[in-house]
């Protein structure tokens, strides 16, 4: 019992460090929910492990790399941080949101997933609201033909976590098999845990009008 103890005693440090939020309030134990409605509870639950390691505060939809903040989510904040730490030192990111997007990652994905593009003419603006970001990228992972043919829900649903933390790790290098983990990275197995059963819980809730 001692591990499960230390990861929510963990998850509670960080889950107190902003005193306001935007957003729904966090459960006591794990991520903030999606803003997105529906779905797999499965790879919902994958999303908010990702979120653990990736932009592990209580507000990570308006999150840059290093910690500072935007405002604008009407797109993609396309802000070049300098990154500190690590094999990338001295170089930048764009990385931003939930997820940490690039700016060039989100462009590519958007294009493929995003639900409600902003069009005139030849022009497209993809916003970065926080349901835009969810859906996003459930829609990527929920794509086999993006990850080498791969089925990732029918992985998840067989238990096969770590061949999918493996599979997503050259995506978001933070997920153990990347070559930036950091100190969220070895309990993502039982934060995964965490988040499934509470997404299995709701999706039962709606499931019986609850």
């Amino acid at each position: 019992m001692l591990v499960p103890i230390l990861l929510v005693l963990t998850l509670r440090v960080w889950l107190v460090r902003s005193p306001e939020t935007a957003f729904d309030p966090m459960p006591a134990q794990g991520t903030p929910p999606l803003v997105m409605t529906g779905g797999d509870p499965y790879v919902r639950a994958l999303l908010r492990t990702i979120t653990a390691s990736e932009a592990n505060d209580p507000q990570p939809y308006t999150l840059l790399y290093g910690g500072d903040r935007f405002s604008d989510l009407s797109r993609h904040p396309e802000r070049c941080v300098t990154i500190v730490n690590g094999p990338n030192r001295g170089n930048c990111t764009t990385a931003a949101g939930r997820y940490q997007f690039l700016d060039t990652t989100w462009q590519e994905k958007a294009q493929e997933y995003h639900p409600e593009p902003s069009k005139l003419l030849w022009w497209r603006n993809y916003s970065f609201a926080p349901e835009h970001q969810d859906t996003v990228v459930y829609r990527w992972l929920s794509d086999p033909s993006a990850w080498q043919g791969k089925d990732i829900p029918a992985l998840l649903r067989a238990g096969e976590l770590d061949t999918v933390l493996r599979l997503l790790s050259d995506t978001w290098t933070s997920l153990g098999y990347g070559i930036e983990t950091n100190s969220m990275s070895d309990r993502l197995p039982e934060i995964y845990e965490l988040m499934l059963a509470e997404e299995l819980a709701a999706a039962e809730d709606e499931a019986s009008g609850n």
